[in-house]
């Protein structure tokens, strides 16, 4: 074709330029200057075409011999190498040090680079031969750098051994280096692998064959990749290998199968179609490694899995191109060299496992067979091939341009008409107008391949596709800003941002195995997506509570598959972490929780009657321990911890959905406690019996014990993750002892009883802790028994007890344990609170231990609001209910009926101890409180901030306070 002659001259004198700077060249000697002058006119025509090889003859005027000598046979792949190693091994073996190695390494790759360039952009030669010599030449120089750097470092430190056999560790070339077709300017993907374990003989310095050849491969990479003067053999590429860049530089061959058996990706399969042992010395070790990579490779049965990773890698490869908007780039744009290859490789994965044909490294050979085979119609695979070497050409040309890896058309005119020049054609618009026939054949080549599967979600949702591109695309931070910013804040955008990379990079470091992946892969987006739809207060927030989630359920594909298959769930976990941190971090320490959000609608809905709680919680947890051995503690404490676990996150989800009210959580909260130590009781009596007897006082069916609740468990008043404050009685006179083998007496068996009741509520296991116990308010606290006799509990209240262990005597109640026990406590309890106390004297004790209380309690430098401490909080109504009920029950019977401060004040009201308006405001003030408590609880933190409603409930209750006490000031 001609060539437009104003372009042309362009380019010309720019080759001109070069060549005067070639002749100004001091480096330039007379015999280099008498070839150059006798090919002026084919030099200047390569030099008009690529500015690489006119800058590398000035730059080394010797290489020019070398350049233009006559074209010699080196079309077979074997020979090239052959002729390349033997070249390099006459130059290197008399080198003594590194630095050494590198100039020589680099010489000789521009030197070989410079005549390949030459030969292509003057077409002496078709590009099957010049993808062969660059990968040649490319085999030859990491394998003679391989070996020089061994037999130094087998100097230094011995040599590695197997059977007294000399052993090598193996470079497996990756991708096109592997299939024999590398680009002429790319980097190149290695992983390294040895045969086993042992030790180094017969250096100075013995070392352990992992850290030889991690040295080794260290090394090898250097002498590659380093940028010198003199430029650079090949970018190294090492992120192929297990575990990217996590892992070991090097692996030994038992570990390496160990991972492709059990950690390996589809897309690691993909990659090992091509993988080809470089440095092949045809011994066992390599058919050893060969038949380790083969069977992982190539499965003989077709699995789903593989269609699935096909149809996922294609929805990628679409999804990078539209994105990126890749439409100029002949590699990775619609209808590029990426597709040529995936269309080649996915048949790979299908029939390679049942068709040794299609087991090549090379894609010209298996499309060769993919016809052979009629997998593919001829026509079809010949014009892919013809179409593929097109674009192989035009990107050899586009990188001899300058020596830089791009496959992006380029935009300077000069380029362009190096690149028309070479390829033929008399405009750059012709050639454009080729190339996109060829692309667009190419690419409706590649949508036949695998339908795509069904998805839930519309074509045009377009916050769904943003969704899998913020997830499934490395995205710049520029590119997330514009996809999300009509949907979310600019600051929400940079947070979650921030958020998706670093979760990523930890993902990096899990070994989650490939389905793991491949649902993590679908399960991300759909998080996204339900998360931004359903539009929670502080996003960013909520996703890095839901991913702590996701990170503790990584390893269970089981969760991730539920919440993957179940978008009612997981827009209930959405909901559940948006309004409660609590929640999010119980989810993450238990993620048995997950299962309990399949039931949403039943989370929701909560029975607010109290007895038929209890009820339901008696059946439910009798249901759970009928699958446990009496006999098993450790089974019976994990069982009582899921039932609790589960039981607590119902309520949560009811009270974020408000559909129970704060003292219907604390009601739902305190039974469920109940029902638990009602049946921790019947566990350690039963555990106890076995092993002692029984008193002999004792009856039929009595225990003679009672477990008595005092504190938020008294009161009704339990909140998420409250302890509980216990008192154990008994009533064994002192002749009593158990009647079993082995004896005790009753005192001590009680104590003992005691113990192993703590022991099942507080002893930690995975499912945590069932409760965490406090016994400080039994008689003489700490000093005290661990369980006392009913008698002396009494006699310890009236003789020795203080004014504030009477206040805490006001929210006790008996919990379970024989009935004429509890009954017992309740007598003693209202006669203790029933005494006739000094009004003034009371008044000043209780005020004393407040202030005792804000003393030791209260933050002094927190900005923040302690709502249980502060002036005018909780405990504050709390200490105001236990002084009404000292300072009237001996006038007024019910006074002692209740322990919770919201009765206490209904009975005061009505019996004029206080009026109504009074009562009123103190209980919605604690409800409130308690109310806002809670939340913070679900928040996950202690303190408020403070806000205008606060103030006023605080400045109402100091009020109350004021009217009732007076100003007490110590």
């Amino acid at each position: 074709m001609p060539i437009d002659n104003e372009n042309s001259m362009t380019n010309l004198e720019q080759a001109e330029k070069l060549w005067q700077q070639l002749l100004d060249s001091p480096a330039l000697t007379e015999t280099d200057q008498v070839i150059a002058e006798n090919h002026r006119e084919v030099l200047l025509g390569a030099f008009a075409r690529s500015a690489f090889l006119a800058e590398t003859l000035v730059q080394k005027p010797a290489f020019i011999s070398r350049v233009v000598e006559p074209l010699f046979n080196l079309t077979d792949s074997d020979s090239a190498v052959t002729h390349f190693s033997t070249a390099l091994k006459a130059k290197l073996e008399s080198l003594k040090s590194e630095d050494e190695l590198l100039k020589e390494l680099r010489e000789y790759r521009n030197q070989e680079m410079a005549r390949i360039t030459f030969l292509d952009v003057l077409n002496k030669r078709n590009i099957e031969t010049s993808l062969a010599q660059v990968s040649a030449l490319a085999d030859a120089l990491i394998t003679s750098a391989y070996h020089w750097i061994y037999q130094h470092l087998a100097h230094r430190y011995g040599t590695p051994k197997s059977n007294s056999q000399d052993m090598h560790m193996y470079i497996l070339g990756m991708g096109k280096l592997g299939g024999r077709e590398l680009n002429f300017s790319s980097d190149i993907d290695l992983i390294f692998a040895y045969p086993e374990k042992g030790e180094t003989s017969g250096g100075k310095k013995a070392l352990e064959h992992q850290q030889f050849f991690t040295k080794l491969a260290q090394k090898l990479i250097q002498a590659l990749n380093k940028v010198t003067n003199d430029g650079q053999v090949y970018r190294v590429d090492m992120r192929l290998r297990p575990f990217g860049d996590s892992g070991p530089l090097v692996m030994h061959f038992a570990a390496l199968e160990d991972y492709y058996q059990d950690q390996g990706r589809h897309w690691e399969r993909f990659a090992m179609i091509k993988a080809r042992v470089i440095n092949d010395d045809q011994s066992d070790d390599v058919k050893w490694l060969n038949s380790i990579l083969q069977p992982f490779t190539f499965r003989r049965y077709l699995d789903f899995t593989t269609l699935d990773a096909l149809r996922n890698m294609k929805k990628l490869i679409a999804t990078e191109i539209r994105r990126r908007r890749l439409s100029n780039n002949i590699k990775l744009g619609a209808g590029g060299i990426r597709e040529v290859e995936f269309f080649a490789q996915s048949f790979q994965l299908i029939h390679g496992g049942r068709e040794p044909a299609l087991q090549s490294k090379s894609l010209l050979r298996t499309l060769d067979a993919l016809s052979e085979l009629d997998i593919v119609e001829s026509d079809v695979t010949k014009q892919l091939k013809q179409d593929y070497l097109f674009l192989r050409k035009v990107e050899h040309t586009l990188q001899q341009s300058q020596d830089r890896q791009t496959q992006t058309l380029p935009d300077e005119p000069w380029q362009q008409n190096a690149l028309i020049d070479v390829m033929g054609f008399a405009s750059y618009s012709d050639f454009l107008t080729h190339l996109d026939g060829i692309m667009a054949r190419i690419h409706s080549h590649f949508n036949e391949l695998v339908e795509e599967s069904h998805d839930t979600h519309s074509e045009e949702d377009q916050l769904f596709i943003a969704c899998q591109d913020a997830w499934r695309l490395s995205l710049q931070e520029d590119e997330f800003t514009e996809t999300f910013s009509a949907y979310l804040s600019s600051k929400d955008i940079n947070d979650i941002f921030s958020i998706l990379v670093a979760f990523k990079e930890k993902q990096r470091n899990y070994r989650i195995g490939q389905k793991g992946e491949d649902t993590l892969n679908k399960l991300l987006p759909e998080i996204l997506y339900v998360l931004i739809n359903q539009n929670p207060n502080h996003t960013a927030q909520v996703l890095s509570r839901l991913l702590g989630v996701i990170e503790a359920i990584t390893g269970r594909t089981t969760y991730l598959d539920l919440l993957l298959e179940n978008p009612d769930v997981l827009k209930q976990l959405v909901r559940l972490c948006e309004r409660s941190d609590w929640i999010a971090q119980e989810i993450r320490r238990f993620p048995l929780l997950l299962d309990e959000l399949l039931t949403p609608l039943y989370l929701g809905q909560q029975n607010t009657d109290i007895q038929t709680s209890k009820q339901e919680y008696q059946l439910e947890l009798r249901e759970t321990m009928l699958r446990i051995e009496q006999d098993d503690v450790e089974m019976l404490m994990d069982g009582l911890r899921q039932f609790k676990l589960c039981q607590q996150l119902r309520i949560a989800a009811s009270d974020i959905s408000e559909s129970l009210p704060i003292n219907n959580v604390s009601d739902k909260l305190t039974v469920l406690a109940e029902v638990i130590l009602e049946h921790v009781l019947h566990a350690a009596w039963m555990q106890m019996r076995q092993r002692f007897g029984v008193p002999s006082h004792l009856e039929g069916n009595d225990k003679g014990f009672a477990v008595i609740g005092y504190g938020k468990l008294g009161g009704y008043e339990l909140g998420y993750g409250s302890d509980l404050d216990l008192v154990f009685i008994h009533n064994a006179p002192r002749s009593s002892s158990t009647d079993g083998k082995k004896s005790i007496e009753a005192q001590q068996f009680y104590i003992k009883l005691a113990q192993r009741i703590m022991h099942l509520l507080n002893t930690k296991t995975l499912f945590g802790q069932l409760y965490e116990t406090d016994l400080r308010l039994r008689p003489s606290g700490n000093a005290g028994l661990l369980c006392c006799h009913i008698n002396g509990f009494e006699k310890y209240q009236v003789e020795e007890a203080w004014t504030w262990e009477h206040q805490a005597l006001v929210r006790a109640r008996a919990i379970c344990g024989d009935a004429s026990l509890l009954e017992d406590f309740t007598q003693v309890r209202h006669s203790i609170l029933s005494q006739s106390r000094d009004p003034q004297t009371l008044s000043q004790d209780v005020c004393k231990m407040r202030i005792k209380m804000r003393e030791h309690l209260l933050a002094k430098d927190n900005e923040k609001v302690d709502l249980k401490q502060c002036e005018g909080g909780i405990t504050d109504i709390e200490f105001m209910a236990q002084y009404l009920v000292l300072a009237y029950a001996w006038k007024v019977k019910g006074m002692t009926e209740y322990p919770d401060n919201l009765r206490i004040f209904d009975v005061a009201a009505n019996a004029n101890i206080i009026d109504t308006p009074t009562a009123q405001k103190l209980q919605k003030a604690y409800l409130r409180l308690r109310e806002q408590y809670h939340h913070l609880t679900l928040a996950d933190t202690k303190y408020a901030d403070q806000s205008e409603e606060l103030d006023v409930i605080r400045e109402q209750v100091t009020q109350h306070w004021n009217a009732l006490f007076g100003k007490f000031d110590e």
